[in-house]
């Protein structure tokens, strides 16, 4: 189990966790979801221990979560320059019994041979999902990891993550197409004004999708009136 407690987060003197409690159950794939600048990023690096809480905490299983404990394919990857995929991938320990390279590499159609500079933006996403399960770890957190990829990639990625929840994982996922969470997550959270608002159970998840479109639908009318 996963909790958060009591999380207050300030970025740049701006409040952006104000008191977010959340409970995530082992073994699940969790969806976080909010409107932009709700403040998604800023919870998973509170997660991983990027970002210090100014009040609150972090637990696994009772006890402070540690990095160690978590993959994390962030929404933006960073690589060295002059370096092949190979060679990236070898700066990751191999946890993972049945981790095999080969495999990988024909499955998600990546030439690990070549300078990561010459990558598109799918294969570099897909160049950095593989390092995060090489690692093997019992937290896997992924922020905006359908960005890039295109059809067959997005599909290799849902069961890639129902095979992790099958192995029961904890998985923690954002996209801003909300339809790639439905089809895959357990429950879905909603991030509003500093805190999970709302938990949907996945025969909430149509429902809540209209409300959170009526709901974008609205504010962009708003300010499409003041400059249309």
């Amino acid at each position: 189990m996963i909790e958060l407690r009591n999380l207050n987060v300030t970025y740049e003197q701006r409040p952006v966790l104000l008191g977010c409690n959340l409970q995530l159950a082992p073994g699940q794939v969790h969806g976080l979801v909010g409107l932009n600048g709700a403040g998604k990023t800023t919870l998973l690096n509170t997660l991983v221990g990027v970002v210090k809480p100014r009040q609150g905490e972090v637990l696994y299983n009772g006890l402070k979560l540690r990095h160690r404990q978590v993959g994390y394919l962030e929404a933006s990857n960073y690589f060295y320059a002059n370096i092949t995929g190979q060679e990236y991938l070898g700066l990751f320990p191999n946890n993972s019994p049945t981790f095999n390279t080969d495999t990988w590499q024909q499955l998600l159609h990546l030439p690990l041979h070549q300078l990561i500079e010459t990558y598109s933006t799918g294969m570099k996403k897909k160049l950095a999902l593989l390092a995060v399960l090489k690692l093997d770890r019992d937290i896997v957190i992924l922020d905006e990891p359908f960005n890039g990829l295109d059809m067959e990639a997005s599909q290799l990625l849902k069961s890639i993550v129902l095979k992790l929840r099958e192995r029961q994982k904890t998985i923690i996922i954002t996209s801003h197409i909300f339809e790639s969470l439905t089809s895959i997550c357990d429950q879905i959270h909603y991030l509003d004004n500093g805190c999970i608002a709302e938990t949907i159970e996945q025969s909430g998840f149509r429902h809540f999708e209209d409300r959170l479109f009526e709901t974008i639908r609205k504010q962009q009318e708003e300010l499409m009136q003041k400059v249309l």
